[in-house]
């Protein structure tokens, strides 16, 4: 490869904050939340013009979609995030439980509002390109925008990008899921045109469970109990046009979830592509898939209209701003959780909340639907390598299924929400990340309406 030399600069630094999250997604919002809540000047950045991450950006709208009767849950702010949403009229019933999809586009409006309230410095437009390094600590961050290359400096820095952008170029340990092994990409999209009342009459004629998740090129492990529960699942309108040759056989990965059905006609957060072979952390990649992934959308609308009651009018309302990615790298943390604490109840004493028994991915379903529960350990944020880090999100340290587990958006706000407080708390105390006094921190959560154990 060749290269090129290029020639030093002063780089000016226009932001001094105490704890600097990247990234906005539910985990980097959390955490700035977290830790303004708690008294700390925070700055949260994100490459897009909007917070929410793969809520807004994606347009991933089933934020809790695993709740049912016994489920329970963390409480704090992934909580508030539904319970705002509804109070500005920006989330309506979920399909298939008991939670609320959150509107992708009014979301926007919820995290806007939640930012300013907690007296965050907004920095939108601007992408992370490198760690500013004493020795192994991380003291802030190069980005680059419309503005040109800007450094902005930190006390602490929280790592939310879900593909530990930052603790990988910052010299952290870091492990990436081969491409071959990573879960599948999805871009999400919404309809418009579609016969509420026809299309809610033919998924009553012929509803579908989630053992029927398990048809073509997936094989989808449960424990049993979820087989028969309903499930919004469009499966059987893309075998058929496979079958009738409407649709080439290798686009069987075709078919999934909607999310909700409105009665404007709207059908939103359609979870019907799936991109195996994409890895989001390379931009010729993601390029192509995403691409792909507009270009099939096309194919199931058109599948849609020719098989599915109330959608012989549908038509394209929008694409997520993004390509979906669940599995990149996570960190080699501290703690890195095991499929044995996501499958059996793991308790810890730095637990910084719990998360019910939910595993999505790796063709493995579990819902929570007993009151099983798993508590998060503050170590699994904590990276090897470098100081003055904490990771949060999906790429928290944790095996192929753990990641299954904490992956969900749900999730992430609950170790965001973590990560949040405890860079606060470092802050205040002057101490390092590896010696907050995790009681402490725990008394900040429980205030803030977090159950931890």
């Amino acid at each position: 490869m060749n290269t090129i030399f290029e020639p030093a600069r002063e780089t000016p630094v226009i932001h001094d904050t105490e704890v600097l999250v990247i990234g906005s997604g539910p985990g980097g919002l959390a955490a700035a939340i977290a830790a303004a809540r708690a008294g700390a000047r925070v700055a949260l950045l994100d490459r897009f013009g909007c917070f929410g991450g793969n809520i807004t950006a994606v347009g991933v709208e089933g934020f809790a979609w695993y709740r049912h009767e016994a489920t329970i849950e963390a409480g704090g702010l992934g909580t508030e995030f539904e319970d705002r949403a509804k109070a500005m009229g920006a989330a309506t019933p979920e399909s298939q439980s008991l939670s609320y999809e959150l509107d992708s586009e009014g979301f926007k409006l919820v995290a806007d509002r939640m930012v300013e309230e907690a007296g965050i410095t907004p920095m939108l437009h601007r992408q992370f390109v490198a760690p500013i390094m004493d020795g192994d600590r991380i003291t802030g961050v190069i980005v680059e925008s419309k503005a040109g290359r800007e450094a902005i400096t930190a006390r602490v820095v929280v790592d939310a990008t879900g593909d530990a952008d930052v603790a990988h170029r910052a010299g952290a340990v870091t492990v990436k899921t081969p491409v071959e092994e990573m879960q599948a990409a999805s871009v999400m999209f919404h309809i418009a045109g579609v016969d509420k009342a026809a299309f809610l009459a033919g998924v009553k004629s012929d509803p579908q469970t989630y053992k029927d998740w398990s048809t073509g090129e997936w094989v989808v492990e449960t424990d049993g109990k979820e087989d028969d529960m309903y499930s919004p699942f469009l499966g059987k309108p893309f075998e058929r046009a496979i079958k009738e040759g409407l649709i080439p056989a290798h686009l069987n990965t075709i078919g999934g979830t909607w999310g909700a059905v409105h009665d404007s006609g709207e059908m939103t957060y359609m979870n019907l592509v799936h991109l195996a072979g994409c890895d989001g952390t390379d931009p010729d990649s993601m390029t192509r898939f995403e691409i792909e992934g507009r270009a099939q959308a096309m194919v199931a609308i058109d599948v849609l209209r020719a098989y599915t009651p109330g959608c012989d009018a549908a038509r394209l309302r929008n694409f997520g701003m993004t390509i979906g990615i669940r599995d990149t790298r996570k960190i080699d943390a501290v703690y890195n959780m095991t499929e044995n604490d996501v499958r059996h109840e793991a308790r810890f004493d730095d637990s910084i909340g719990i998360y019910p028994e939910f595993i999505d991915g790796y063709g493995v379903l579990i819902l929570p639907t007993t009151g099983r529960y798993m508590h998060i350990p503050y170590r699994c944020m904590l990276p090897k390598g470098v100081r003055g880090l904490l990771v949060t999100g999906r790429a928290i340290g944790g095996d192929r299924i753990a990641h299954a587990a904490t992956r969900n958006m749900a999730c992430c706000a609950v170790a965001g929400q973590g990560a949040g407080v405890a860079a606060a708390h470092a802050v205040a105390r002057n101490v390092a990340l590896d010696a907050v006094d995790i009681a402490a921190v725990q008394d900040v959560l429980r205030a803030q309406g977090v159950r931890l154990h």
